[in-house]
Parts: C-alpha cells; sequence; structure tokens
C-alpha cells in the first residue's frame, strides 16, 4: 500500500486482492511450514516428516500447440470440495473430488489440516484458482478448460499410496478429459 508509513523497527503488513470481489486485505505473515509440518505429523501418531525423494527425475514433456490453443486441467491440493460432496478426512486420505469448472465458486468449501483455512474460506481461489482459469479462457490466453477439476487433500504421509493409488486416478482422469496442460496448485 503506497503512502504507508513505518516506525523504525516495524515490519511491513502484506496485502493480497481478492480474485473474486477485488478487495484488499491484510495477509497472515509466512508459515515456518518445515517445524509446522513435523509438529502436526507428529500429534497425528505418525513419526517425523521425512521429505520424498524422487529416484527419477520427472518426465518433461514440452506443449505441442501454444498454450492459447490448449485444454488447461487444475489439480488443487487445499482439501477444496463442492455442497454435497463429502470433505475430506484430515488422514491419510487419498481420494480426490471432480469439481465441474462452470461450478458457482460460492458452493465450494474447503478443509485441511495442515493450512489455516482463513483465506481459503473467504476467497476460495486462493487455493483453487477456477476465476482465473475462467478469465484466462475468455480472453483467449488459454483454449479451453477441462469439463472437471480435481481437488485432493495434500499432505498425505503415505507417499506409496499417492503414487500406487491417487496419481493413476488423477492420470486416467487427465487423459480422459483430453487435457493438453495441468495447472497444479499446492498448499
Amino acid at each position: 500500500m503506497s503512502g504507508t508509513c513505518l516506525l523504525p523497527g516495524a515490519v511491513p503488513t502484506a496485502y493480497r486482492r481478492s480474485v473474486s470481489t477485488q478487495t484488499v486485505a491484510a495477509r497472515q505473515p509466512p508459515v515456518e511450514y518445515i517445524p509446522r509440518i513435523t509438529a502436526q505429523y507428529i500429534g497425528l501418531g505418525y513419526g517425523e516428516y521425512r521429505w520424498v525423494h524422487s529416484e527419477t527425475p520427472s518426465p518433461w514433456t514440452p506443449l505441442t500447440k501454444p498454450i492459447s490453443e490448449c485444454r488447461v486441467g487444475l489439480i488443487a491440493t487445499g482439501g477444496v470440495y463442492a455442497v454435497g460432496q463429502t470433505a475430506f478426512h484430515y488422514r491419510d486420505d487419498t481420494t480426490y473430488r471432480a469439481i465441474p469448472t462452470d461450478v458457482d465458486t460460492s458452493d465450494l468449501r474447503a478443509t485441511h489440516f495442515a493450512y489455516d483455512l482463513t483465506d481459503a474460506r473467504s476467497d476460495i481461489n486462493c487455493v483453487f484458482p477456477i476465476e482465473a482459469l475462467r478469465a484466462l479462457r475468455d480472453s483467449g490466453e488459454i483454449g479451453e478448460l477441462g469439463p472437471n477439476a480435481y481437488t485432493l487433500m495434500g499432505g498425505i504421509y503415505s507417499t506409496r499410496r499417492v503414487r500406487e493409488e491417487l496419481i493413476p486416478e488423477l492420470a486416467k482422469r487427465c487423459v480422459a478429459d483430453e487435457l493438453d496442460v495441468v495447472l497444479l496448485v499446492p498448499v
């Protein structure tokens, strides 16, 4: 915010703009993620969290056409679900939700154990940027949107279950939706 006067030693407040309402509000300071996630996993009865290290590099697949001609998908890990769908469970929930990309955002909810839901509950687009993708589609920056976006609850402890259960299911859905590119939104 321009014109803000700070006293010596004061920490400036960060601000964020809501995609849907364009209102500006103070934002929470950054979270000390590593100590927080370690404490949360121990509190949930797991051992200390071990970061995933892949044995093989991710396959790089360059686009074969301009992004303005691509069918774009969305996969978000913020625990978003639509009214009428079952909320995610906090412990090793490897399910996902298919949400139509024409959904009214007022019908979306979020649940998650690993982040403060305040911002997501006031503007779901901060963890599920469907309105931004619609705007990019409408302006011609991207081609069309896939019929559904897919959501899950990140922070799943079992990387084996993610690799063997969740990822193959999401990959099948992306192929069935004929997506050219997918935006992955982690939290």
